[in-house]
């Protein structure tokens, strides 16, 4: 992982905020995921609808990924890049999934992660993701097989 160096203790936290969340998705822990996110989040993710909220609904969606992979999640960050000020930051990378799905069928695509936050009582929490591939505007699917 790359990170804006400006030496400010909040890249320190976000950095932290974001190797938690990595580490709680590898080991499919659901309370550690959630940690990372205000209550309020707004997700642009895969899959309908068009935007997801917080709460119950976010949390199923995660608890669904978990289980999609029986055997764990392989979660890698590459290029990640963290802008922080007063009380908002937002950082953008590469993000790589992996794992072998409940079918037996191995997955392994890389997506693009960008991420807002807000800091609130002195903690950093994700308020807004986006996830998304590339899509080839001609055919209308998405591209999942680039690579960095």
């Amino acid at each position: 992982m790359t990170i804006e160096k400006n030496g400010t203790t909040d890249d320190a936290a976000i950095r932290a905020l974001v190797d938690g969340f990595v580490n709680a998705i590898r080991a499919k822990d659901i309370q550690g995921v959630m940690s990372v996110f205000a209550p309020d989040v707004v997700s642009f993710d895969f899959g309908p609808p068009l935007q997801h909220g917080g709460g119950e609904p976010f949390m199923k969606r995660w608890q669904e990924l978990f289980e999609s992979y029986p055997h764990g999640i392989e979660y890698e960050i590459r290029d990640l890049t963290i802008s922080a000020g007063d009380g908002v930051a937002f950082s953008h990378s590469l993000n790589r999934v992996s794992g072998t799905l409940k079918n037996g069928q191995r997955s392994d695509r890389w997506v693009r992660w960008t991420a807002g936050y807000r800091k609130a009582n002195g903690r950093w929490l994700i308020t807004h993701e986006q996830v998304s591939v590339p899509v080839d505007v001609k055919s209308g699917k998405a591209v999942l097989d680039l690579q960095p």
